[in-house]
Parts: C-alpha cells; structure tokens; sequence
C-alpha cells in the first residue's frame, strides 16, 4: 500500500451467539472486496471484538462497495443474526511506516 494518500475502512464488532454461516459469508465479502475496483487490502483479528481493516484508494470506490448487492445482502444478514454490535469508521491515511525483523 505505497499510494498515499488512501483510505481505510475500520469495521469494529461484536457477534451474537448465532454465527451459524459467518465465516463462509466473510470470506465470500473479502473475495468479493478484492475484485473491487479501487481495494488496496484488508487486515482482520477477532477476539471478544473483531477489527476489521479495508484499505480503499478512494472514497467513491468505499461507496461502490457499500452499495454492492451482495455486500448489501451481507450486511442485512449481520444486522439480523451475527452482530449485537458494529461501528464503521473512514479514516484518510496520509503517512505510515512499519517494522520488520
């Protein structure tokens, strides 16, 4: 992700007890995600919360995936059965750096 400025997408949650069918859904969206025009990567952990990062090159490639049918019909299953809780926050990304060993 060297394109700067770019844009990330922070999903934070926390799940019901149902999670019947979630993981197969997530990884069915983050498929989905990559072949969207405009997505740069996704970083994801989960513990009693889950993070999950998706880096966008712009603001209008977020909103054509918000709007994606599929995602759409993933989102709406989230609200009825997998989440009690989510947030959504757009962040500008103007400056990184990183460690490696």
């Amino acid at each position: 992700m060297n394109k700067k400025p770019y844009y990330a997408v922070i999903f934070t949650s926390t799940q019901t007890e149902d999670i019947e069918g979630y993981s197969e859904m997530a990884n069915q969206m983050e498929t989905l995600a990559k072949a969207q025009k405009g997505y740069l990567g996704i970083e994801s952990a989960r513990n009693s919360v889950g993070i999950t990062v998706s880096y966008w090159e712009s603001l209008e490639a977020i909103k054509r995936w918000k709007q994606n049918s599929e995602h759409l019909f993933a989102q709406q299953k989230g609200r009825e059965q997998w989440y009690n809780w989510y947030k959504v926050r757009i962040c500008k990304v103007e400056r990184e750096y990183d460690f490696e060993k």
